[in-house]
């Protein structure tokens, strides 16, 4: 393939990639307006969100096992179709119910996409060093993309309707498809591979009873019988599929590449730094607009920071990723985003310019730490475990994104209820604790200085609720650099290899 056509290859995975991790945090500048056109509770806001990522988490194992089945182009145009289905579905949602299959729905568009988009670029990048800068551009766009949601959906939202945040997919599919199917080459699937659907339902259901155990804790009274009974459920179909997959000749996952220190410090750096990014938007984005009174297009555009850091940092990642060491990088980047965000928590009421510079190291962070990530969890995986490899990393930044909406949004519930005190003699209903939308809501109605009294409470609830958030955020990043720089001195000390810091001293 010559080069020009290898490089309009990954600018068309690159759009399709970019199109799933947006429909992953565009709609964090929305849910204000959502939440009042839709009547969503708290809880609801949480399963829209998280219905995508779950069901992406679930099903890539699976469909990464089924492109190696019938070919990853076909499975990638087939993704594509289905995406565009429920994206219009999505745009036109009636209700909360609705909604949130309809986001269930581009969750499978997606897994059957993203799977495909690395083993494409894989298929097509035969030189080491070409394939390790495509890499890097495609945790780029990963990470930017993530990044990128909230700003475009403030875009779309100072101009339209919010289900222009989903509808916007649409000719961008259409233009995508023939370009994919005219460029992308052909990979011949391997027919007499068993596609495990039974093992991605397992993962599936496993996860969404962690996650609907976490968000029952975070809830003003929560039922601890029905966390208990949740958290055993997902606990329980995640042991069947453990026991299942070291039994299998074909597992979707081999526990055994764990046993390799980077590797594994790889996967926790995917998710940790994932979870970190995606929690840190699903708070910002609400404080922007419902504490600070920005407009969603503002409140985008205040984010535009993060994902322009991103895009620079991960191509420039992977021109030094084998010269430096990809887990000595990996720490470093991971430090960078820790301290990025601990710079924006301590700035978050500082001058614009000193918040602006927090975001910039936090997105630079997060980009390099993704590329890093990527190339490690595929480069330390043997040549027969690669497609799994690719399924793997991408499960982790989707893994990452849905515990980040769950354990960040739970955490922001419950610190919020637990600071929010109102007068006794207001008499205001329980809705006020769930969240600072109701509680606005509320507010509404009440006489002015009544009224005035409440918005100011709980903004200020929130605020406190935003600050435990963003701490969290940080210490994970912080303790995953530790770690990740622990494992590499591990790993060059079994192999023999002297410490830098060894020759400094």
């Amino acid at each position: 393939m010559g080069s020009q056509k290898r490089w309009l290859v990954l600018a068309v995975v690159s759009v399709a990639l970019l199109l799933i991790v947006i429909d992953m945090t565009v709609l964090y500048t929305a849910l204000p307006v959502m939440t009042q056109e839709l009547g969503a509770s708290a809880s609801a806001r949480l399963w829209i969100i998280n219905a995508y990522t779950l069901v992406v988490s679930g099903l890539l194992l699976g469909m990464g096992t089924l492109g190696d089945r019938i070919g990853h182009k076909r499975l990638f145009l087939a993704g594509l179709v289905v995406f565009a289905g429920a994206s219009l579905c999505a745009a036109f949602s009636p209700s909360v119910a609705a909604l949130i299959a309809s986001r269930a729905a581009l969750g499978v568009g997606a897994a059957m996409m993203m799977p495909a988009t690395l083993s494409i670029i894989r298929i097509t990048f035969t030189d080491d060093r070409e394939r390790a800068i495509a890499i890097g551009i495609w945790a780029a766009v990963a990470s930017g993309g993530a990044a990128l949601g909230p700003v475009l959906g403030g875009l779309l939202l100072a101009r339209f309707w919010w289900g222009a945040v989903f509808l916007i997919n649409i000719p961008i599919v259409l233009l995508t498809l023939p370009c994919a199917w005219r460029l992308i080459p052909e990979s011949r699937g391997e027919a007499a591979r068993p596609w495990d659907l039974t093992g991605s339902m397992q993962v599936m259901m496993g996860l969404v009873g962690v996650v609907y155990a976490i968000k029952e804790c975070g809830k003003r009274t929560p039922s601890w019988t029905v966390a208990l009974l949740a958290l055993v459920m997902g606990a329980a179909f995640l042991a069947v599929f453990a026991r299942r997959q070291r039994r299998s000749s074909h597992p979707l996952i081999d526990f055994a590449l764990f046993r390799q220190p980077t590797f594994a410090a790889a996967v926790a750096a995917a998710v940790i730094s994932s979870a970190a990014l995606v929690g840190l938007q699903l708070v910002f984005s609400q404080r922007l607009q419902l504490v600070l009174g920005l407009s969603p297009l503002q409140s985008g555009l205040f984010t535009l920071p993060l994902p322009l850091a991103s895009f620079v940092a991960g191509p420039l990642t992977g021109r030094v990723l084998a010269r430096l060491g990809d887990t000595r990088v990996m720490a470093a980047a991971l430090l960078c985003a820790g301290l990025g965000m601990g710079g924006y928590l301590l700035a978050h009421d500082a001058p614009v310019v000193l918040q602006v510079v927090s975001l910039l190291v936090l997105g630079a962070g997060i980009g390099a730490t993704m590329t890093a990530a990527s190339s490690t969890i595929l480069h330390r995986a043997p040549p027969e475990r690669a497609g799994m490899a690719a399924s793997i990393e991408e499960v982790s930044y989707e893994l990452g994104g849905a515990l980040g909406v769950t354990v960040m949004g739970s955490l922001l519930s419950a610190v919020y209820t637990a600071s929010l005190s109102v007068p006794a003699e207001l008499a205001l209903p329980a809705v006020v604790r769930d969240s600072l939308d109701e509680a606005l809501v509320v507010a509404e109605g009440l006489p002015s200085a009544s009224g005035i009294l409440i918005r100011t409470l709980a903004r200020a609830a929130f605020d406190s609720a935003f600050v435990a958030v963003l701490a969290t955020a940080t210490g994970l990043l912080l303790a995953a650099a530790a770690w990740v720089w622990r494992c590499d001195r591990r790993e060059k000390a079994r192999r023999g290899i002297p410490r830098l810091d060894a020759h400094l001293s």
